[in-house]
C-alpha cells in the first residue's frame, strides 16, 4: 500500500510541475525563438513513437526497411496524404486503409 501512495504522490507532483508552466507562464513571456522551437515538439515526439513501430516489424532488433514492409509503404503513403491535405483524419484513414489492403494482399 505504501508503494502505491508513493507512486500516486509522485504522479501528482509531476503533473503539478507540468501544469504550473501553463498556469503561471503566459505564452507572450516566452521568447519568440522558444515559441517557434516548441512548435516542433509534437511532431518530433510522434515520429519517435511511430518510427520504431514502422521500421522494426518482427520484434526488437529486426530492422526491415524494404519495400516488402507493409507498414513502411503505408507510412510513406500516409505521409504523402498528410503533406497534401494537412488533414489528420485523412492521413489516418488512408494510412490504415493502405496497411490493411497491403496485409490482405500479402496474406
Amino acid at each position: 500500500m505504501r508503494l502505491w501512495i508513493i507512486i500516486i504522490a509522485m504522479g501528482i507532483v509531476t503533473y503539478g510541475i507540468r501544469l504550473s508552466v501553463f498556469v503561471f507562464v503566459h505564452h507572450s513571456v516566452l521568447p519568440r525563438t522558444a515559441r517557434d522551437a516548441l512548435r516542433f515538439v509534437t511532431p518530433a515526439v510522434l515520429a519517435a513513437i511511430i518510427l520504431p513501430a514502422v521500421i522494426y516489424t518482427r520484434g526488437a532488433g529486426h530492422f526491415d526497411a524494404t519495400p516488402g514492409n507493409e507498414r513502411l509503404v503505408a507510412a510513406v503513403v500516409a505521409s504523402g496524404v498528410a503533406w497534401a491535405t494537412k488533414s489528420v483524419w485523412a492521413t489516418i484513414s488512408v494510412g490504415m486503409a493502405t496497411l490493411w489492403l497491403l496485409q490482405w494482399i500479402v496474406g
